[in-house]
């Protein structure tokens, strides 16, 4: 009798589960987002349509981005205002610690995080420059399928890749039907911008990047999509002539006509506004509504 209680009491015992904090509790399940500001730039809906974040325990699933981005949520409700922090542990994002701050209503959640540096905001409100994101979320109607949608992208991200979680490192962009690599090709850090007649500002520049795959090209700021079109390029124009059929972002479902030149590593794009004429020149003035950009090419 001795001995089999010795034995018994021997026998370790799963230690038991931890309680997950409130807030997360009520965080588990898929939110939609509806609203969208960056760097004190309200963003148009057609940037974000279709966005979802899915939280399953502390894990965090974003899709609908441009990119499928995953993590770890770290909540720490006791803090005024409630504080978090979001560690991307794979798409572009991935080794990224974005801290922010948020507030939880009922199916209403608002979030405001950095994704420059490590300075937590301190209220729910963004500057240009700053890199500050502030996105309000709402409750998702069917969980369960956007759990379910969640976790076929990351499949089918995965088995694009030979089944490793490394193809999430970077910007996955899938050529269309037919599409070809391009003299664009690659990935490509931006290297100055002139929106309208107004520089962006260096902190911004540093920020954004553009992926080009076949004939897909997409423009990201930080771990947001700002343009993602399919492109045409005629290279029998002086200057060579570059065309969008935009898919996603402000100009969604819209054309637009500019013009590139290609010299080394080095890309100079300028595009008009949807509807308006090809730009004859690299320049961008106050009230044309152009965009000219230079790019850096990082990765073939």
């Amino acid at each position: 009798m001795t001995s089999n209680s010795k034995r018994t009491s021997s026998v370790k015992r799963k230690p038991a589960p931890v309680p997950v904090p409130n807030d997360l509790l009520k965080l588990q399940g898929a939110w939609k987002i509806t609203a969208l500001e960056a760097d004190g730039e309200h963003n148009p809906p057609e940037v974000f349509s279709g966005s979802q974040i899915v939280i399953k325990n502390k894990k965090f699933i974003s899709i609908g981005m441009g990119a499928v981005y995953e993590g770890r949520l770290e909540l720490y409700p006791s803090k005024k205002p409630k504080a978090f922090n979001l560690v991307f542990t794979a798409g572009p994002e991935k080794g990224n610690p974005h801290p922010g701050i948020y507030k939880l209503d009922g199916n209403s959640w608002t979030i405001c995080f950095a994704t420059r540096d490590n300075r937590r905001p301190n209220k729910f409100a963004t500057k240009a420059g700053t890199g500050v994101v502030l996105e309000t979320l709402e409750r998702a109607d069917s969980t369960k399928h956007s759990k379910q949608s969640a976790g076929a992208h990351s499949k089918e991200s995965q088995a694009g890749n030979g089944g490793s979680k490394r193809g999430t490192d970077a910007i996955q962009l899938e050529p269309l039907a037919g599409g070809t690599a391009t003299l664009i090709e690659g990935e490509w850090t931006m290297a100055s911008g002139v929106f309208s007649g107004k520089p962006l500002e260096e902190t911004m520049v540093k920020f954004c990047k553009r992926v080009t795959r076949g004939n897909v090209t997409a423009v990201y700021a930080g771990p947001q999509v700002f343009l993602k079109a399919k492109f045409t390029l005629d290279d029998s124009k002086d200057p060579h002539n570059l065309d969008y059929v935009n898919l996603q972002g402000a100009s969604a479902g819209k054309s637009q006509a500019g013009i590139y030149e290609l010299s080394g590593a080095t890309l100079k794009i300028c595009m008009s506004a949807p509807g308006e004429p090809r730009p004859r020149d690299f320049s961008s003035k106050p009230g044309d509504d152009r965009t000219y950009t230079t790019w850096r090419l990082t990765k073939k």
